[in-house]
């Protein structure tokens, strides 16, 4: 149900968060109030040289929708956000403390959060324990199982999880385990808010020509591939969009991604004769699918892959998402349900015929089935009562679709897709490893 509060409090950390929360304000999710704060939080690693989200184009138009802005880390400083975990014997001070530094008085509060996981979510949880909450959902991560057990305090005052409709026909997994209600955010709202906010930037790209868009992640910051080994990737989705005949190329670094990325795609650009502009400004993807010519958009499992097809219904494809999944470790790593929905949905790079048209994307009975079976393997402690559908979907549909997971997982876990007794036995012994493997590549 939806809070009778009188104060909504509002957390973002981005400016997809702030867009898919004004769209939610402006689609009508939520009642009217005597008071909405908007809290900033910069969770960066280094929140003194990155932007923070008062510093995007755009920020001003949104913030307009609030009673009051504040800053989180200049309130909990010199704490970082990410890092900051009030003892129990601290939050009644601290809620005294941010009560009157944001302005909130004795009213209850409505608390509106990301990454309920992690701080500084929990700890504002914790700091008003009275508040009602919901959470949003950050792009993919919402169709995925959630990383922790939550304090009963905590996942029992969830109410909704707000969601962008990403993948129509999918339900997230994320909070299900404690019926929470996922409530899709109007994407008519969302993509009106990029139009206003697009059309109010000073464009440098000639928009009248079509251009292909390369969406970098930071994979080499999360330490799942080297940064030689990314710099290889974005540079093969160059080649493979000049092999299918793009001559004009933005490539769109992520903020934390080191110069000499975009000095090696300019580099490789020159060599292949084509023309390769780097976005060195901190906008959000959509800004460019909705202002420019964009005739393809590739990434490796970014959301923005997602939110061109579904809302722009531009041509996506992948590089790299298949591999990425053999790598990501342990298997209840929170990116491998948006790996697994980007390596299902969406074409790979590399097998795309020249004049493609845009797929559509949505979610088939094999894929919902899919989504649960990858959720269950990796949170099943949190799911239990998923384990016959995930037996079930790997007992019929294991051997079409092994790339989506572990055999050491399954047989952890004794499901279908296990390996066979034999082998479990000679994997315990060094000297029968080698020959173990061998085993398993001739299957």
């Amino acid at each position: 149900m939806l809070s009778t509060s009188n104060c909504q409090v509002f957390v973002v950390s981005t400016m997809f968060g702030l867009v898919s929360v004004v769209a939610a304000v402006d689609g009508g999710l939520f009642p009217d109030a005597t008071r909405r704060v908007l809290v900033c939080s910069n969770n960066t690693h280094t929140p003194e040289t990155t932007p923070s989200v008062p510093a995007m184009d755009g920020f001003g138009a949104l913030s307009a929708r609030f009673d009051r802005v504040v800053t989180l880390n200049s309130d909990i400083a010199p704490l970082h956000p990410a890092e900051w975990s009030p003892r129990a014997i601290e939050a009644p001070s601290w809620e005294r403390y941010l009560r009157q530094a944001w302005g909130l008085g004795s009213d209850p509060i409505h608390l509106v959060l990301e990454s309920i996981q992690v701080s500084p979510a929990q700890a504002l949880c914790r700091i008003f324990p009275d508040a009602a909450i919901d959470v949003y959902a950050d792009g993919l991560m919402g169709y995925s199982p959630t990383r922790t057990v939550l304090p009963g305090e905590i996942g029992s005052r969830i109410s909704r999880l707000l969601h962008l409709d990403l993948v129509p026909n999918l339900e997230p997994l994320l909070l299900s385990e404690w019926g929470v209600d996922p409530v899709i955010i109007p994407g008519d709202r969302f993509t009106k808010i990029i139009a206003v906010i697009s059309d109010s930037l000073p464009l440098a790209y000639d928009s009248s020509r079509p251009v292909a868009l390369i969406l970098g992640q930071y994979l080499s910051a999360l330490g799942i591939m080297s940064a030689k080994e990314e710099q290889e990737l974005y540079l093969g989705m160059l080649r493979g969009l000049v092999e299918l005949g793009h001559q004009m190329i933005i490539f769109k670094p992520h903020p934390s991604s080191g110069h000499h990325l975009s000095l090696a795609m300019e580099a490789e650009a020159n060599r292949l004769d084509v023309s390769c502009s780097v976005l060195t400004e901190p906008w959000l993807a959509e800004y460019l699918f909705h202002r420019m010519d964009v005739a393809r958009v590739v990434s490796c499992f970014s959301t923005g892959l997602m939110t061109a097809s579904t809302f722009y219904g531009l041509q996506v494809a992948q590089l790299g998402a298949i591999s990425l999944l053999d790598r990501l470790s342990p298997f209840q790593n929170s990116n491998r349900i948006p790996a697994t929905l980007v390596a299902d949905l969406m074409p790979e790079l590399r097998s795309l015929p020249a004049g493609d048209s845009p797929a559509s994307i949505t979610a088939t009975p094999r894929l919902r089935q899919l989504v649960v079976a990858v959720g269950y393997a990796m949170q099943p402690g949190l799911y239990p009562h998923l384990r016959t559908a995930a037996e079930n979907f790997l007992d019929s549909h294991f051997v079409d679709n092994m790339r989506y997971f572990k055999r050491r997982r399954l047989t952890k876990l004794r499901l279908p897709g296990a390996l066979p007794a034999s082998t479990q036995v000679l994997r315990r012994f060094r000297p029968s490893r080698v020959l173990a493997k061998l085993q398993l590549r001739a299957r």
